[in-house]
Formats: structure tokens, C-alpha cells, sequence
């Protein structure tokens, strides 16, 4: 790992990885390999790792009714500044940084930033590497940044993120839409809110 020696926290000597497959299937300790038609009759292929309706509670959930997870949604966050930072106006501008990542192999393309609590949108810079990876083979995260001058008037700012991948998915506003009895797939906007210090 990192050109060296997989640790023992981190699976050593044997560790699954699969790019672009939820975390949760790149089993750590790995004791035997099953190549097998069917999926995995593992408690947590079966009854653990599943998203659900937001009206589905422990007493109503039927862990048979939905499929295991294996892609991650579109997701984002903010970095930089922290939240409750106190920024200086004398600047002029306010750098925000970030990362954005999709699951299943697919590109953030697009990552829109707002230091209006989401009312208007500048889209970042995104940082990448010498190539473009192939379509597909997207499996890292995505660095981006944004420099824009400070909003004129106000001494609080709510800055929120949003990615947007080559498929077009997009972050929901809100968790309460995307809620679930798991608390799993919770990709809703990114928001920091900072203060800014008067001249």
C-alpha cells in the first residue's frame, strides 16, 4: 500500500480490492476466495449494507426486497475553509477546496460551488492528472478549487458544494429526501459556514 508492505490493520498479507466498488466489499483478512455464480449468502451481503425508502423502518424493512450496494453515489466536500472559520475581507477573495468522487468507475465532470447557502453557483477548477483516465476507470478522487471575491454585503457565509458526474448524477439539496433506516448513501451538498471579519 503506498509502495510499501500492506499493514496488518489494512488486511495484511491478502486484501480484495475492487476500484469503484462500495468499500464494505473489499474485504479485509481474507481466508479463502468463493468464484461463484451467485451472490455472496454473507449476513452483511444480505442484511446489512441496503438502502431503503425513507418510510422504511426496523419494524417494516424487509432486507430481501432490496439489492446489496455496490456503487457509491456522487459525492463532494469541502476542505477548505473549515466550518466556523473566521476569514479576512482585506483578501478580497475567499479560496475554497475541496474533493468530489463517484462510484462505479464513473468521472466528476463538474462541481458547482455556492457562498450563498446555494441561491447562486460558480462552477471549480477541477485539479487533474496528465490523462483523463478511461471511460469507466475513474477511481480516485477528484481535487477541485475555487477563488471568487467575497459577496458584498454580510458577515456570514454558508458556502455548499455540489458534483456532478460524466452520467449527469447530482448531489440532492437535502438528506430528508435520501434518508435511511442504514444511514448509508448520504451524498446531500457539503456545507460550510464561516464568518467574515470586517475591515
Amino acid at each position: 500500500m503506498n509502495g510499501e508492505e500492506l499493514p496488518r490493520d489494512h488486511g495484511f498479507p491478502l486484501r480484495a480490492v475492487v476500484p469503484g466498488i462500495v468499500g464494505a466489499r473489499n474485504v479485509k483478512w481474507l481466508g479463502k476466495i468463493i468464484v461463484s455464480a451467485e451472490e455472496s449468502k454473507s449476513h452483511w451481503q444480505q442484511n446489512d449494507y441496503k438502502g431503503f425508502s425513507p418510510s422504511v423502518d426496523w419494524d417494516t424493512v424487509d432486507f430481501k426486497s432490496a439489492p446489496a450496494i455496490q456503487e457509491l453515489p456522487i459525492q463532494s466536500a469541502i476542505t477548505e475553509p473549515r466550518d466556523g472559520a473566521l476569514l479576512e475581507r482585506s483578501g478580497e477573495q475567499v479560496t475554497v477546496r475541496g474533493y468530489a468522487w463517484s462510484g462505479g468507475g464513473r468521472e466528476v465532470v463538474r462541481v458547482d460551488v455556492s457562498l450563498d447557502g446555494g441561491k447562486t453557483w460558480q462552477v471549480a477548477t477541477l485539479r487533474s492528472g496528465e490523462d483523463a483516465p478511461p471511460v469507466g476507470q475513474a477511481w480516485a478522487w477528484k481535487l477541485w478549487e475555487l477563488s471568487a471575491p467575497f459577496p458584498q454585503e454580510g458577515e456570514q457565509l454558508e458556502i455548499v458544494c455540489k458534483a456532478v458526474d460524466n452520467s449527469y448524477n447530482m448531489q440532492p439539496d437535502s438528506v430528508a429526501p435520501i434518508w435511511n433506516l442504514r444511514g448509508v448513501l448520504s451524498n446531500a451538498w457539503h456545507r460550510v459556514r464561516v464568518s467574515v471579519k470586517k475591515d
